[in-house]
């Protein structure tokens, strides 16, 4: 092994190979202390750092969680992308007594079906269903920014480097690239692509999401390229079979490799427009009732159309909340309209799942790329609004191997920092791809050879405070 590979595999050390080379540190240390060497094992071997010592910590605690968590239960995950960023102090983390300057409208709380959990009392429906997910209320990073404080809760990787990292769609479906085989596409965004950014990266188009158009709520869910606006079935099928009449183009040499391999792109096309795959974005399929029950609203219907690609086995799909979250002025009355639309259609859908025997095998997680200012900017323009705060925010997560029932971390009397158990993208994009069974050391395919891997927090010089153990 030369010199550079040699550094490289020790940049890339997993932490179990750590924890086995610090094992079998300890029992040769033992052997010179047995043979009356200790002073000198002392007097050679330098202090160790505070973060070292951290560092050490925080490895060993997640080895033990590697070791005890069942890996690749997860089979698909929905993120619900609350772009723009959602106030955590109005929803998932209220702050009773913190003034008005930081309540501002929201006084009333509500008791969830967890002991001691309150939400803002506009969550009655998730309040109810509260053993289903977990909260995070520590998260954090300290990115401002849209752009990039999206690509960080993305992607897990720092912003500003040299490669541009796949979100974690688009890592996911490509290690579920042998598993899949369904006619969807494997990486789905409704309605819109959510990041801000080329969320393939470096993958290439095959794992671009690919983003439906369209509204769910509407009498056709005209998805593009799938559901062609203005030309019904029969329509399209009669289309279909003039063109089959007219075509003569290989005929006779059907069994040739380049018309085989045509004639199977195109009835996978056609599977899409006119089978199964168009079926999956028809939800005039489903009972009336339970369409009710998620919501007559675009966002509703996204979350039953979401819940219908589970099944259908698409790897990863993305839900981006119409309309979005970033209120620098008019907060009250836009959290009024949205707040109950995200409670109805988030508890349906996790109700749903887990009705249907799917929440264990499908990862939920719900969050913006940071929260809003705690303190409420009643100046004008803004004349009761909320900016931007990467400094701490809420997250939820369901399902796949996820705890309910529990909430990790906590921030402070007025939600403006971190008071317990911090909480960062790599810590959380790391547990999710546990639970799915890849690993963070993984290397990504590079189109010019560079090295490319998961995640990689060291090499990044990333904060993180471990995996979620507390609820996996």
């Amino acid at each position: 092994m030369s010199k550079s590979q040699n550094a490289d595999h020790q940049r890339h050390i997993s932490r179990r190979e750590a924890l086995q080379r610090g094992a079998a540190g300890a029992a040769g240390a033992a052997s010179v202390i047995a043979a009356g060497g200790l002073n000198r094992v002392l007097a050679d071997e330098p202090a160790k750092t505070p973060e070292q010592i951290e560092a050490e910590q925080k490895a060993t605690k997640d080895a033990a969680v590697h070791a005890r968590v069942k890996k690749g239960q997860t089979k698909s995950i929905i993120q619900i992308f609350l772009w723009g960023g959602m106030s955590h102090n109005d929803t998932w983390d209220p702050k009773p007594g913190a003034g008005y300057d930081y309540q501002g409208e929201f006084e009333k709380l509500t008791s969830t079906k967890v002991p001691g959990t309150q939400l803002n009392a506009l969550f009655p429906q998730l309040a109810k269903h509260a053993d289903k997910y977990s909260l995070i209320r520590s998260m954090t990073h300290g990115n401002n920014g849209h752009e990039t404080a999206a690509y960080l809760m993305q992607t897990g990787h720092m912003p500003g480097g040299r490669l541009a990292y796949p979100s974690v769609g688009a890592t996911f479906a490509y290690f579920k690239r042998n598993e899949y085989k369904g006619l969807l596409p494997p990486n789905i965004v409704m309605l819109q692509a959510a990041g801000r950014f080329s969320e393939e990266g470096f993958l290439g188009p095959a794992y671009k999401p690919f983003a439906t158009g369209g509204d769910p709520n509407a009498a056709r869910f005209e998805v593009q390229g799938i559901v062609n606006r203005g030309i019904n079935d029969p329509r399209q099928k009669a289309r279909r079979e003039l063109v089959d009449k007219v075509n003569l183009l290989g005929y006779g040499v059907a069994d040739a490799p380049t018309m085989a391999a045509s004639e199977e792109a195109r009835e996978k096309a056609y599977g899409l427009i006119l089978g199964q795959g168009r079926e999956v974005f028809n939800l005039e399929n489903e009972p009336t009732e339970l369409r009710d029950r998620y919501g007559r609203n675009t966002f509703g219907q996204e979350c039953l159309a979401a819940r219908r690609m589970v099944e259908a086995g698409v790897p990863y799909i993305t839900v981006s909340f119409p309309g979005g979250w970033d209120t620098h002025s008019n907060h009250f009355a836009t959290m009024k309209r949205q707040c109950p639309m995200l409670d109805q259609g988030l508890a349906t859908l996790l109700e749903d799942l887990s009705d249907r025997g799917l929440l264990e095998s499908t990862i939920v997680w719900c969050t913006g790329e940071f929260g809003r200012t705690p303190k409420v900017d009643w100046e004008p323009p803004w004349n009761g609004g909320r900016g931007h705060f990467g400094q701490v925010f809420s997250v939820l997560v369901a399902g796949g191997g996820f705890k309910g029932g529990h909430v990790v971390g906590a921030s402070d009397e007025k939600g403006e920092r971190v008071k317990d158990r911090p909480v960062y993208p790599a810590d959380l994009l790391g547990s999710i791809y546990l639970l799915a069974g890849i690993d963070v050391n993984a290397t990504l395919p590079h189109p010019l050879g560079l090295d490319a891997r998961v995640l990689d927090v060291e090499n990044e010089k990333q904060k993180s405070a471990g995996l979620l153990e507390e609820i996996m």
